[in-house]
């Protein structure tokens, strides 16, 4: 039986030794379901067990309203970056529905989609893997963070990167300050 992940609609990681990982995914139809403060939090306990478990680390992250932008990194020589991704979404959404269900939420009805004839399923994230960039030096690592962290001032979201909480931001630029709660654990850059 193929993993989970392969019948997806398939995208090329490359999943090569000491390369950090910029990935991207984005909500069903891009719609601003990220915008939930009751979600986000999930979303990061989602990113910790699956890093965890994975044994990657989250070196930079952005929540944004539509999508996510991670940057990770490989603990280990024989990783994947597909199964990192399959166990942060599958459970995030599987949580979202429940709550939604519970609800009874008319969001239910807005996130189901065809997957083809006579199935219909619960969609939070939009289908297929997003986008995964690999990064071979330290100094692309430093860019890409920057990048993550003005994304929200760049959309118009917030004047500058202190001001958006869903962001690892802080954890570089105040470390004195004690971890956020609700933000997924971020470690520094890898040595090298």
């Amino acid at each position: 039986m193929e993993p989970p992940h392969a019948q997806r609609r398939r995208i090329k990681h490359f999943d090569e030794h000491g390369q950090a990982h910029l990935l991207t995914f984005s909500c069903y139809q891009r719609l601003s379901l990220l915008a939930n403060d009751t979600w986000r939090p999930w979303l990061s306990e989602a990113v910790d067990r699956a890093t965890e478990r994975h044994n990657f680390t989250l070196i930079a992250f952005v929540y944004m309203p539509e999508h996510v932008h991670l940057l990770v990194h490989p603990e280990l020589q024989d990783y994947s970056v597909a199964d990192l991704l399959y166990g942060i979404k599958k459970p995030f959404s599987e949580r979202i529905k429940r709550d939604l269900e519970a609800a009874h939420s008319p969001w239910l009805e807005q996130l189901k989609a065809r997957e083809r004839p006579g199935k219909i399923v619960f969609r939070f994230w939009q289908k297929g893997p997003g986008h995964d960039r690999n990064l071979t030096s330290r100094e692309n690592l430093f860019v890409v963070a920057n990048y993550l962290h003005n994304n929200p001032v760049r959309r118009g979201l917030v004047p500058a990167p202190d001001r958006w909480k869903w962001s690892s931001w802080r954890f570089y630029h105040l470390p004195d300050l004690p971890p956020e709660n609700g933000l997924p654990r971020i470690r520094r850059l890898p040595d090298g």
